[in-house]
């Protein structure tokens, strides 16, 4: 009795076991089906059999037979490829072709969408061996088709996968996205001028329509036309604005604010004159972003420039060694702020302008996949470039030399006018522009005759006989470089004779100057009124060639005559 009892416990736990498993198994795949389509129980009753020529098997199949028959201006038929579930039969019929038409505007006028970039395959997968994207190779029930804006919010026009019953799955148009066209359709759709368009002008001639092809040379003349006319008012304004700073920033931003005026216009007509095909709008939407965003950037870069223009000018003026090293710090540092401007606007533009048009959204990927690919290349190509670059930020900081410091570079005097991003100016002592990239400059050795203050030391020197009288020189050196304005510290004026070689001695004197150039200029004067002096006032001073002889050879003989 208990063995027969325990036997049948047994059997019915298998059965129980078997029979959880299978239910296991069918819920299972009944939740992996689900992820492949929506399940519904019937779609768009109102519209009856869908005809055969509506293909809806795969999303690039729904997408250009919609378009298709758009074009063809079959609305009946094109709205078995919206879901239209939010509304009642009859109102499926009524206005299916409605929307039909007014999607067809919107995806043609809104943006540029590529049909052969959809998946070809019924589950929606990417095969794209490149593709790193994280639903790549996964099957999908819903795939997005383009996210437009309209009164400042963003709505999505999406594809859904739905299956009926045990029938083949489609893709439709989802509901939500069906909801949101009329009101895209209002910011979309035809503007008032089209109505006045013949019919003929609106037939197809390649990717835009004949209207199309009239009306965008016009639009750019027009355009054209009011940024000419901004532009010489900003010159017309120029004249009567104060010489100087103020005047110069006014003829440097001409160009940028009539680009900006033009970007405008532009947009202004296409949001309330004229709608065209996607493919311009969005090529023009392109260009006006970046176009505004240059010339929001070039207006502030020209804004900067002209402040430290008038720094230059109030601290400075002529940039040299003469003014004081604070104020040559000022501005070198002024420089280097100015390249960090510039570096930190034209990041912020190429970030703004990048994210406008929504590169990040469909470049993202790929070149987050070629990062290394691209890191390799840059690195290559941009050395030279990213090396100019990180060198003028160092002697920006270093200070190792400023801007208006005296240098002596492979021979020549020159005064350090700027330092950009790749190069230094250097202005020579002839007023030339020596241009030298950064790299090169910081390789080579320089000697910076302003790295403390521009005091130098000088030295003159003379070749005079040895019958010169030195203290009287001595005394007229004094008296000449004290009588020289560039010479300074006249307690430090000195003179020796530093060497002697056959019948000429050598007499150096030293004079400290308050800058190299003046230095130059006092020892030349000094020179030339010393050398005046004794051509002057002691000519047999000058070196000359002396030659001894004896006495017997210095009478000619005659001595040794008379004792014979």
């Amino acid at each position: 009795m208990t063995k027969n009892g325990s036997w049948r416990l047994w059997l019915v736990a298998a059965v129980a076991l078997l029979l959880s498993g299978l239910c296991l198994a069918q819920t299972t795949d009944e939740e992996e089906k689900s992820a492949l389509w929506f399940s519904v129980d019937s779609l768009n009753a109102g519209l009856g059999e869908a005809p055969d020529v509506v293909k809806r098997s795969t999303p690039r199949e729904a997408i250009r037979s919609f378009l298709e028959l758009t074009k063809q201006e079959n609305f009946g038929a094109a709205a078995h490829i919206l879901n239209l579930s939010k509304l009642e039969p009859a109102e499926q019929r009524k206005r299916g072709g409605r929307l039909a038409r007014q999607l067809s505007e919107v995806l043609r006028r809104g943006e540029w969408l590529e049909v052969s970039s959809l998946p070809g395959r019924q589950d929606a997968a990417t095969e794209h061996p490149a593709d790193k994207r994280p639903h790549a190779g996964k099957p999908r029930r819903n795939i997005k088709l383009a996210s437009l804006t309209a009164q400042g919010e963003t709505y999505d026009i999406r594809l859904g996968r739905y299956r009926v019953g045990d029938r083949e799955p489609v893709w439709l148009v989802m509901p939500d996205s069906v909801a949101s066209v009329p009101l895209l359709y209002e910011k979309y759709g035809p503007s008032f001028l089209e109505s006045y368009i013949p019919k003929s002008l609106k037939t197809a001639f390649g990717p835009l329509k004949i209207w199309e092809w009239i009306a965008i040379p016009l639009v750019l003349v027009a355009v054209g036309l009011a940024g000419w006319w901004i532009y010489r008012l900003v010159g017309l304004i120029k004249r009567f604005l104060p010489s100087g700073s103020v005047s110069i920033f006014a003829s440097q931003i001409r160009m940028p604010v009539a680009l900006i005026v033009m970007s405008l216009v532009t947009q202004a007509l296409l949001d309330y004159v004229v709608s065209f095909s996607a493919v311009v709008t969005t090529t023009f939407r392109v260009l006006l972003i970046a176009i505004m965003a240059w010339g929001a950037g070039t207006i502030a870069i020209r804004l900067v420039d002209t402040f430290m223009l008038r720094m230059t000018r109030h601290l400075m003026g002529q940039i040299d060694d003469t003014k004081h090293k604070d104020d040559r710090k000022l501005l070198t540092t002024l420089y280097a702020l100015r390249r960090l401007i510039i570096l930190v606007t034209v990041t912020a533009v190429t970030v703004y302008v990048l994210s406008q048009i929504r590169l990040f959204e469909t470049l993202g990927m790929s070149l987050l996949a070629s990062a290394s690919v691209l890191t390799v290349l840059v690195g290559i190509a941009g050395q030279a470039v990213l090396g100019n670059i990180l060198s003028s930020f160092q002697l920006s900081l270093a200070k190792s030399i400023r801007i208006g410091d005296l240098v002596m570079f492979e021979g020549q005097w020159c005064h350090v006018e700027g330092i950009f991003y790749t190069f230094i100016r250097l202005r020579s002592w002839n007023e030339r522009r020596v241009i030298v990239p950064v790299t090169y400059f910081v390789s080579k050795p320089f000697e910076n005759l302003s790295v403390k203050n521009a005091k130098e030391y000088r030295s003159l020197v003379l070749t005079v006989h040895l019958s010169a009288d030195i203290p009287c020189l001595r005394e007229k050196f004094m008296e000449y470089a004290q009588a020289e304005d560039n010479v300074i510290e006249h307690h430090k004026l000195c003179c020796y004779v530093t060497g002697q070689a056959g019948m000429a001695q050598t007499f150096s004197c030293y004079l400290m100057t308050s800058d190299p150039f003046a230095g130059w200029v006092a020892e030349m004067n000094i020179r030339e009124r010393l050398m005046g002096f004794i051509r002057e006032e002691h000519p047999e001073w000058w070196p000359r060639e002396g030659m001894v002889v004896s006495r017997e050879e210095a009478t000619g003989g005659d001595d040794a005559d008379r004792e014979r």
